[in-house]
């Protein structure tokens, strides 16, 4: 795991807010956070089945960061490789836990196993892979191991 203070949910409405908040493209810049990605991705996958999220998930993203006042180019902004690595983790994780568990204890869940890590994509990627351009603009296989275990 790595060496940053995880920020937990304490209820719902508060992840809620932050997926309606990305959809809309209103969340608050300093609001969208790591806890918040993995927060937002939960929501989508357990409420939002009209959304293909490997599909759409990458214009929403990139939608927001514009809309936030960022830019999404070759060294910041939207990754597609991350984006996609976790939502394999969120799903894997919410299959795991169940629906019956409160969205926000399995997403406090989630941030506190290796799946919700902010490097658990180096876990499948070396650092320069995962940091390359190509993986911030299309989707590459890991260089270091499959998915088999996410």
């Amino acid at each position: 795991m790595s060496a940053f203070e995880v920020r937990l949910f304490d209820d719902d409405a508060a992840i809620v807010a932050i997926g309606e908040g990305l959809l809309s493209a209103s969340l608050p810049r300093a609001e969208w956070t790591h806890e918040a990605h993995l927060a937002a991705c939960s929501w989508l996958v357990r409420e939002r089945g009209d959304i293909d999220l490997e599909r759409e998930l990458p214009a929403i993203i990139s939608a927001y960061n514009v809309a936030a006042g960022g830019v999404n180019d070759d060294r910041q902004g939207y990754h597609e490789t991350i984006t996609q690595v976790y939502i394999l983790a969120v799903k894997a994780h919410l299959a795991g836990v169940g629906a019956d568990m409160p969205l926000y204890k399995a997403v406090n869940a989630l941030l506190l196993s290796e799946r919700g890590s902010r490097d658990f994509p180096l876990r499948f990627y070396s650092k320069e892979l995962l940091f390359s351009v190509a993986a911030r603009r299309a989707f590459v296989q890991p260089d270091r191991t499959g998915f088999a275990q996410i």
